[in-house]
């Protein structure tokens, strides 16, 4: 086993682990099994894939989507990772040449789906040295979980086959219940839980109540114009609303692409890799789209429908800000959904789990208190304080005596015997003399407009805060009727009040409206100088990722590139500091990034380089003597370099230039002279027996070891 820490530094580029990561990776290399629960974008993988680099053989990674397997395959590549993908997409020599290379013991990581999994668990397998099991969407094994799949049922097979190897199952979203069904369905062996904390304090909450068609695409443009250049999802609850929107939106000017299951296989591979490749900008889709995804630079998403689940919401909220930049979230909440998804539910094969479901979603929707709050809430997390970055924190409501409107309100459910629906509702109290209204003699009543002072659209949002609070309830079961409840009795009757939230304008409705043709293209804003740098990187990461056929992401995240803007890196070894730079990137991509800055920001090549071709030169074997002569340089310069890698954490396999025993005599001599590092006193107190490079790199080592 290797030190996990060079591992991460090495292959991913990063100094540190993130919260929970070290303790699951030190649990899986003990040979343990684990069920790790993580938010989308926490660092599942790196739970998996470190102790598959630490351990000797496969880990094999069994993965539902082909997209999947592909994005994180394409990523470890980049990396310098041997991993592939074993699947029915490849040609039958391509898989062949695989199954060799696995009997041969030279991929660290094979990505198989569970049918395939299941299909060479008899005869691959067995020729393998297999060093874990992942088994990474896990939710999908359980009966509970939201994204049921049947192969998933028969991986108890693992553990019977493979009963001393690990297995660690990943997920972003289970509850109690399903925890329990994927440890049970697995026969996991005694294995620790590992939840982390549910909170994307990068990502801001935001909900929009009660808008029609037209204001819903109003408020979608204005949103997409606030994020320039940014890509985002917009999920919807049907496949004829997402390409009604990417219409709409490609009429704009906004380059939007279409996912859902009503298209071939091909169509949607072609729409996600036009995503991935930042070719579009928006990807409007149902919730078939992004399990398969780890495009880490999506900023924003919308939803255009409620979801029906608080698993549902965090999971797609969780597709924007993978790279832990600031990414925004945007939910449309509507009675209309509201009905639609009861409905649902009521004719589901769970109906009171799904129903109970639906509540607590819509009581997020709802919420006056700090949605994040909310959220964690559910999932059994609490949060000290308010989070500060959701439409309630930074908007708080203000509220007023709502008695004499409710009273209306009720009273006109009242006058129609409970008969009526919302909209009719609000009609009845607004005065319409629509037909309807008046054949059933609606407009006779005492309350007929009562309420016209009141916009249809501020009826819709008083009437959910109504429904929120129980002073009404909708009877799903006799046309969505509205139905007073014994609390809205008491209010009706003046026993007690009625205190509602204030309703306050959107930000798109305090502005002029957009109109088809005439957006302010994002491309004529004037850039600043960082801005401009950005663009330039990004242009840049782009030519690499077409020459390459991998997605932009895979070569640096947007993160890496802010790092970029931030620090400025204009010497390779600075640029090696970049969170995210590993050593291949380093290498493939490294001088052509640190030039594009030095030009941007008219700097000059820096001294610092010349540690990197001294590393080159080692890499391919040559002797700190072959290395000076090759370079035109002293020996002693050549071990300068080295020591200075050493310090870097760029070089760390110095035993072939400086043996341990050199090393604790360099520290004796160190401690007898109270840390002084003079390399004269200490030569000579060598009796010159360790050279003066070699002493050089023993005092970078013994630093680190002190650091």
């Amino acid at each position: 086993m290797t030190d996990i820490n060079q591992l991460l530094k090495k292959y991913f580029g990063y100094d540190s682990f993130r919260p929970g990561q070290e303790t699951i990776i030190h649990h899986i290399l003990q040979g343990k099994d684990a069920l790790v629960l993580m938010p989308t974008g926490g660092g599942k993988s790196v739970c998996y894939q470190i102790p598959a680099l630490a351990l000797n053989g496969t880990a094999i990674v069994i993965s539902p989507l082909l997209s999947l397997m592909k994005d994180q395959v394409d990523t470890l590549r980049e990396n310098g990772i041997l991993a592939y993908a074993l699947n029915s997409m490849q040609g039958e020599d391509e898989n062949k040449k695989i199954r060799q290379l696995c009997i041969e013991g030279k991929v660290k990581l094979l990505y198989i789906s569970p049918e395939k999994l299941l299909a060479e668990m008899d005869w691959l397998l067995r020729q393998m040295t297999i060093s874990l099991f992942a088994i990474d969407e896990a939710h999908c094994i359980s009966q509970w979980g939201h994204d049921f799949r049947q192969e998933y049922t028969r991986l108890a097979q693992i553990k019977e086959k493979y009963p001393n190897t690990p297995i660690v199952a990943l997920t972003a979203t289970a509850d109690k219940l399903t925890r329990e069904d994927i440890i049970s369905q697995l026969a996991l062996n005694n294995p620790e839980t590992f939840i982390s904390s549910f909170d994307r304090p990068n990502l801001s909450l935001r909900v929009v109540k009660g808008l029609n068609k037209k204001q819903k695409l109003q408020a979608i443009v204005d949103f997409i114009d606030r994020h320039p250049r940014q890509s985002g999802i917009i999920y919807c609850m049907s496949r004829q609303k997402t390409e009604d929107i990417a219409r709409e939106l490609e009429e704009y000017g906004i380059h939007t692409g279409v996912y859902h299951a009503g298209l071939s296989p091909e169509e949607r591979e072609f729409a996600q890799n036009r995503f991935l490749n930042d070719e579009i900008q928006v990807m409007c889709a149902t919730v078939a789209f992004g399990m398969g995804i780890d495009k880490s630079n999506v900023r924003w998403v919308i939803h255009y429908n409620m979801p029906k689940s608080m698993e549902s919401y965090y999971q797609e909220i969780g597709r924007a800000g993978r790279d832990g930049m600031n990414s925004d979230t945007l939910l449309f909440y509507s009675l209309g959904d509201l009905i639609m998804l009861s409905k649902f539910a009521n004719e589901s094969g769970q109906r009171e789990l799904n129903l109970e479901k639906l509540t607590r979603m819509q009581q997020y929707a709802e919420a006056d208190i700090c949605r994040r709050r909310v959220l964690l809430s559910y999932f059994g997390e609490e949060m000290a304080n308010d989070c500060g970055n959701c439409d309630v924190c930074k908007n708080p409501p203000e509220r007023f005596d709502a008695t004499i409107l409710v009273q209306k309100a009720l009273s006109a459910v009242a006058r129609t015997n409970q008969e009526v629906g919302m909209n009719m509702l609000i009609d009845i109290l607004r005065g319409s003399h629509k037909a309807e209204i008046a054949e059933r003699g609606y407009d006779k009543i005492k309350t007929f407009g009562a309420g016209v002072a009141v916009s249809f659209k501020d009826w819709q949002a008083y009437m959910l805060q109504m429904l929120q609070i129980g002073f009404i309830e909708i009877a799903y079961n006799d046309g969505n009727t509205l139905k007073i409840t014994s609390l809205g009795w008491k209010v009706l009757k003046g026993e007690t009040v009625a205190v509602l939230a204030m309703l306050k304008p959107e930000d798109f409705e305090k502005k002029k409206r957009t109109t088809k043709g005439k957006r302010l293209s994002s491309s004529t804003r004037v850039l600043s100088d960082e801005e401009q740098l950005f663009e330039s990187l990004r242009k840049l990461r782009m030519q690499f990722a077409t020459m390459e056929d991998v997605p932009a992401y895979a070569i640096f995240t947007d993160k890496a590139l802010s790092e970029m803007v931030d620090t400025k890196p204009t010497s390779l070894i600075s640029f090696s500091n970049i969170s995210g730079v590993s050593e291949v990137k380093l290498r493939k991509y490294g001088e052509e990034f640190v030039d594009l800055i030095r030009k941007e920001i008219g700097k000059k090549r820096e001294k610092g380089d010349t540690y990197l071709l001294t590393l080159e030169c080692i890499r391919k074997g040559m002797t700190v003597e072959e290395i000076a002569a090759f370079r035109n340089m002293q020996p002693t310069t050549v071990y300068s370099h080295i020591a200075q890698l050493i310090q870097i954490d760029l070089f760390n396999d110095w035993q072939s230039f400086v043996n341990q025993s050199e090393v604790e005599r360099v520290k004796y001599e160190l401690e007898k002279r109270s840390g002084s590092t003079e390399l004269k006193p200490i030569y000579e107190g060598l009796n010159g027996d360790v050279e003066y490079g070699k002493i050089r790199l023993a005092l970078a080592i013994i630093a680190k070891e002190m650091a």
